[in-house]
């Protein structure tokens, strides 16, 4: 080697460290996974492709999601597990999953608690909710944002549902949490509890008669296909925490702490705004699919007959000042 190519070869390789130090430490990427009850083409999976493509942008690259959907890892209780045991890293269920958890939890699902999607986001998005995130950390989660389910509607094979008559003598699917089981008992119906991904199969071999969701996961989930009659009651607002595993998040650097509690936020609102504007053309097909559907039944009847008494035994268990500072946001 001469003279000259040796002085190259080092002035090259003198230049390459150098890039290296003004580069600063690199980090390996961290893969997250992301696990869900619910189908592809539910807001849901969509919101959470969004999560996840933001976050990969966001992060140049240092973090990275796979989304199971469709309970590929198990039902909405199982995957909660885990996450607290660290095998899934976030996880999205329903609010009512989380109430054996975090019993204060359980406040969000009182009947008639909200009259509209407006007074849910006041309180989700503000104080209150921020400390029922708070409270799931014992639990070894670190709550995120509160997605949404929607407001919950009737629907059977048996009969159209007006008042809340119809609803006595029907055995009705509802999930774990003590205040829908309550509110169906008063009712006069059988609340049955049962996990979502069983929810299809029990409705097809008339196990139960009926269940209650938002109508856009009616549609998504393929449910009108073996439910006759749909009833827009509106009776309970349900939320849908996004969790991670709080081991991993106290992990990540600082930066990625807040990146990822500020995307959670915006996926959030995405997937609301998405169930907002996809209202209407889900109930329009629900109805070209021949379902029959009550538009306006008599709640107030419904509402006379569970509000009051399943908010005195949240209030027995409780306490109420939970639902006092509620009261107080939504009288602002």
């Amino acid at each position: 080697m001469t003279t000259s190519t040796r002085h190259a070869a080092a002035s090259l390789l003198t230049a390459a460290l150098a890039s290296l130090l003004l580069a600063g430490p690199s980090h390996a990427a961290t893969s997250l996974t992301f696990a869900h009850a619910h189908p592809v083409t539910d807001s849901q999976h969509l919101a959470a492709e969004r999560f996840a493509e933001r976050l990969a942008e966001r992060s140049d690259g240092e973090l990275t999601v796979k989304i199971f959907p469709n309970g590929q890892l198990g039902n909405d209780q199982a995957m909660i597990s885990g996450v607290r045991s660290g095998t899934i890293d976030l996880e999205l269920s329903g609010n009512p999953y989380f109430s054996g958890l975090v019993s204060e939890l359980n406040v969000l699902d009182l009947p008639f608690l909200f009259d509209t999607r407006e007074q849910a986001y006041q309180v989700l998005d503000g104080d209150i909710g921020q400390d029922l995130l708070t409270a799931m950390q014992p639990q070894q989660i670190e709550g995120l944002a509160f997605w949404e389910i929607g407001f919950r509607n009737l629907t059977n094979s048996r009969r159209a549902v007006e008042n809340a008559d119809d609803v006595s003598g029907l055995t009705l699917r509802t999930t774990p949490n003590p205040a829908h089981i309550a509110a169906f008992q008063a009712l006069g119906a059988n609340p049955t509890p049962m996990p979502f991904a069983e929810l299809y199969t029990a409705l097809e071999t008339r196990t139960v008669d009926g269940q209650e969701n938002p109508v856009s996961l009616i549609r998504s989930a393929n449910l009108y296909s073996v439910q006759e009659h749909l009833s827009l009651t509106a009776h309970a607002y349900t939320a849908a925490p996004l969790i991670m595993n709080k081991q991993t998040f106290d992990s990540l650097a600082p930066e990625l702490q807040t990146l990822i509690k500020e995307e959670a936020q915006e996926a959030a609102r995405y997937q609301r705004q998405l169930n907002h504007d996809n209202e209407q053309g889900d109930l329009a097909f629900l109805e070209e699919q021949g379902m029959q559907v009550v538009r306006e039944p008599d709640t107030a009847s419904m509402r006379a007959k569970v509000a009051e008494p399943v908010r005195a035994e949240f209030t027995e268990k409780h306490g109420s000042e939970l639902l006092d500072r509620i009261d107080t946001a939504l009288d602002q």
